[in-house]
């Protein structure tokens, strides 16, 4: 990964953050850890409020350039960035595997993703930017949308090529400046990846600013003036004293955060194609995503059957180094989400809840962890556990299924398996959710959807798709007359 033709040779980042330029910083370096092996694959640079300070006033001093300029030089970069990731595509995998514990598949499928957010991005600016309004005579009205201006993003560890892609993308491409926050531990491939592509697009120095840092830094992003929208993808914990910060100081906020997302199997689904859909959301990235199945809802006829089978599945899914071909699941991120993890379960069984399998851990590793009997005063019913657990719940009727998955402050995304599709959305049409699936699980993006959820989840505002141009641009009227009427006072 540091030869001359990679995308991102250790001497390149390694103790520098970057503004356009690749700089230092005045804080003391955080080694990249990689959670399989403990080893350290180099050393990244941190923020501090005075750095995040200077950015914001440069991206703000550079958006205005960058918006002036055609739409077909703005699309041009956002294209030329989108090749320029397929080819480092192998190389970008790489390290989401080795920083983040992504499993090939999962880090392949986050690379692609981001490709073609890429890709829908470089379409905005080329798309109608509003419309003409009914007015009087001799009088032209035209509702347009405009940039915000500098778009703060804070994004997280879990997806974080991803996540980070899919608001700082479209964010320049509707004519925005970016400063990009990466969660620390994730930095390179959810941070310096993105700069290093856009630097080698041709992004006008800037324009786009990519600096990890820790707390302090994340609320001088979220109280400076310039920075005139926050866009933040994480815990509802932090999420909430996001949008209170960003409140106090008027400031547009899109909050994308947990999800205790419920998977209903109804009695007439098929038992095998029922277990391969929870098996993926249940433990798809070791089960840290916001979308991750964290109720199995499985109508009582076949609550047994199916709990039999996944409890076999747990014990047959491999865990280990991700890097090693065939292995199901990697580490979680760091010993704190272990640990919340571990926890979650302990306090689950001194609760009530049966043990199937699973439950214990090696170093980062955590052993796919099946729970049953789960009442709805059980903490591990409500708590988002982020690991691989799969809690089981049975239930009687449609009626049941609704109470139960709308027994959340949760309401990111559902889904549900039938073979009765009527009777799958009229019980969808029920539930409280962002996002919904008919016959499928809960862990679904394409890029072209409006993506976002409702109570603890997030604010109700959307990215992806059409919902874009409402996150990072806003209205302006404008009126336009030949001449300046001679009003009566």
């Amino acid at each position: 990964m540091s030869g001359s033709s990679s995308l991102l040779p250790l001497n390149l980042w390694q103790e520098r953050l970057f503004n356009g330029d690749w700089v230092t910083s005045p804080l003391s370096p955080m080694d990249v850890i990689e959670p399989a092996t403990g080893n350290s694959l180099g050393r990244i640079a941190l923020a501090d409020a005075n750095v995040v300070a200077a950015s914001n006033r440069a991206a703000r001093a550079a958006q205005a350039s960058w918006y002036g300029l055609s739409y077909d030089e703005r699309s041009s970069v956002l294209r030329k960035a989108a090749q320029i990731a397929e080819n480092y595509f192998d190389e970008i995998v790489g390290w989401i595997i080795r920083e983040s514990g992504s499993v090939q598949a999962k880090a392949a499928f986050e690379v692609s993703l981001s490709i073609k957010a890429l890709y829908e991005s470089s379409a905005l600016p080329s798309r109608s930017q509003g419309e003409v309004l009914p007015s009087t005579a001799g009088r032209l009205s035209i509702a347009r949308r405009r940039p915000l201006g500098v778009i703060g993003v804070i994004s997280p560890f879990n997806f974080p090529l991803y996540l980070a892609m899919r608001a700082v993308a479209p964010a320049l491409a509707l004519g925005n400046s970016v400063v990009l926050k990466p969660d620390p531990r994730t930095a390179v491939c959810g941070g310096f990846a993105i700069a290093r592509i856009f630097e080698l697009a041709g992004l006008p120095k800037g324009v786009l600013h990519v600096l990890p840092g820790q707390a302090d830094a994340g609320e001088a992003l979220v109280s400076d003036s310039n920075i005139a929208m926050i866009q933040f993808t994480g815990s509802t914990g932090a999420g909430r004293k996001v949008g209170e910060a960003a409140g106090r100081h008027l400031k547009k906020v899109s909050l994308e955060l947990g999800g205790k997302n419920s998977l209903i199997i109804l009695d007439d689904a098929d038992l095998e194609i029922a277990l391969r859909n929870a098996t993926w959301g249940v433990y798809l990235h070791q089960g840290q995503i916001c979308m991750s199945t964290g109720r199995v809802l499985v109508q009582r006829g076949i609550y047994q059957s199916f709990l039999d089978r996944l409890i076999e599945k747990a014990r047959t899914l491999s865990v280990g180094n991700p890097t090693d071909a065939g292995v199901a699941l990697g580490p979680l991120i760091n010993a704190q989400q272990r640990d919340h993890a571990h926890r979650a379960v302990i306090d689950s069984v001194k609760a009530g809840a049966k043990l199937e399998v699973g439950g214990s851990y090696e170093g980062l590793f955590f052993q796919p962890t099946v729970l049953s009997g789960v009442q709805p005063n059980n903490p591990a019913f409500h708590e988002e556990i982020f690991g691989p657990v799969a809690v089981v719940v049975p239930f009687d009727s449609d009626v049941d299924a609704v109470r139960l998955a709308n027994d959340t402050d949760y309401g990111l995304s559902a889904a549900i398996i039938s073979k009765d599709v009527g009777r799958a959305l009229k019980l969808g049409e029920q539930l409280r959710t962002g996002l919904l699936h008919i016959n499928d699980q809960t862990v679904n993006d394409e890029v072209v959807n409006p993506f976002g959820g409702v109570g603890a989840s997030g604010n109700g505002t959307s990215l992806g798709g059409v919902a874009n141009w409402e996150e990072y641009t806003q209205w302006q009227w404008l009126t336009l007359k030949g001449d300046a009427p001679a009003y009566p006072l």
